[in-house]
């Protein structure tokens, strides 16, 4: 089966800045009240959407987050952003060379990731076919977000590989139907966490984006890889 269609996550895929945003995260949910560590955001929450996060937090806490969160949040987020954010080492290079067409799927909503795109000058590259978790009704692991990517992009599931940094993104794609490939080639990837993405149900772990379009081609190429 050809592959007509590659499906990139945003946070720790195209960008790196999940160790920014872990780091976000847990600064200013502990100034509002539920203290926890950037490591912990990571165990808990990478590569699920924020609504998610939130409902499961407010659960724990009993009362809903303050308004002053959301706000202070987005704030904190945009503002290192801007001053430490990368894109992820070899993207632009891999763009030009992917035959396939491209799009977006991410947990995170539209605003931040015209904020990080932009500030690594991939918005423009990639816009329009940036599709948020907000614009369904349940995120990853749940197979919504690249069903909906897929369908606005009108390429059948089974012609999508996906590139996945989360274990949540890698049960999502595979629901859909999806082949998925997992990414550990950001600064917040752990030492094994190459075999808990395989475990998690990835085709195949790279860490160097450089290897993608040699990657597309075999899974294009290797049917029984699906299976």
């Amino acid at each position: 089966m050809p592959i007509d269609l590659v499906i990139f996550d945003c946070d720790g895929v195209l960008v790196d800045s999940e160790v920014i945003s872990c780091r976000a995260h847990a600064d200013v949910l502990t100034r509002h009240g539920y203290a926890i560590t950037a490591d912990e955001v990571f165990d808990r929450f990478l590569g699920r959407s924020t609504r998610q996060a939130n409902l499961e937090i407010e659960a724990e806490l009993g009362r809903k987050l303050p308004d002053a969160y959301h706000g202070d949040l987005q704030d904190e987020l945009f503002r290192s952003f801007e001053a430490d954010l990368e894109a992820i080492r070899g993207i632009h290079d891999v763009l030009d060379r992917i035959t396939q067409r491209v799009c977006v799927a991410s947990s995170g909503s539209h605003q931040r990731m015209r904020v990080s795109l932009g500030a690594t000058g991939l918005y423009d590259r990639l816009s329009p076919n940036i599709f948020s978790a907000s614009q369904v009704k349940n995120g990853k692991p749940a197979p919504d977000l690249f069903l909906f990517a897929a369908g606005e992009m009108k390429v059948p599931a089974e012609r999508c590989v996906v590139i996945e940094d989360s274990v949540a993104g890698i049960a999502g794609a595979r629901a859909a139907g999806m082949a998925v490939l997992g990414f550990y080639g950001g600064s917040h990837c752990r030492l094994g966490y190459a075999e808990t993405l395989r475990e998690a149900g990835a085709l195949l772990a790279f860490d160097d984006m450089r290897q993608l379009p040699e990657l597309v081609r075999r899974v294009a190429g290797a049917p029984e890889l699906l299976s």
